[in-house]
């Protein structure tokens, strides 16, 4: 499946938890989507995305196997089903609204929260989902260096009149 929809899907999902667990558990689906992504990128994305892209993989899951499985009620995980990123500038657009969706989900079940652990939980999945949102950026910075420049040696590709 696209990014693009899972990315969706993980956002419809985030938005229709039903408890604290549930919110966690979309979170971390989210990380493993974020990794998932970034897999993909290093693999067969932009040249210049690459190196970012692969720290966005290898930190996207971030605490992903310290998950209590209970957590992952809801089924499997999403990114499994990745197949392609299509429009890298989008998905990464996307996610970065997704990661920042999460963020704000989890500061409120933190901050509901009296159970230690499941605090503990949320501290840890906004930290992870903080570093895969610099990681995106990141990339969308140079995805934007990358059309200054290429606007710049040739104007007749400019998306948009100056």
């Amino acid at each position: 499946m696209e990014a693009e929809r899972l990315i969706a899907a993980c956002r419809h999902a985030l938005a229709e938890c039903g408890d604290a667990l549930d919110v966690v558990a979309e979170a971390w689906q989210a990380q493993a989507l974020a990794q998932a992504v970034g897999t993909r990128l290093a693999q067969c994305g932009p040249q210049e995305l690459r190196g970012e892209a692969r720290g966005l993989g290898e930190g996207g899951g971030r605490g992903g196997g310290q998950v209590d499985p209970q957590l992952l009620r809801i089924g499997s995980l999403r990114a499994a089903q990745l197949t392609e990123v299509l429009d890298p500038r989008r998905a990464l657009t996307l996610l970065s609204t997704l990661l920042g969706e999460v963020g704000i989900a989890l500061v409120g079940v933190a901050c509901a929260t009296d159970e230690e652990g499941l605090y503990w939980q949320c501290i840890e999945a906004i930290d992870a989902a903080d570093e895969s949102s610099d990681r995106v950026g990141a990339m969308l910075r140079r995805l934007s260096l990358r059309e200054r420049e290429r606007d710049r040696v040739d104007p007749d590709s400019a998306t948009s009149p100056p």
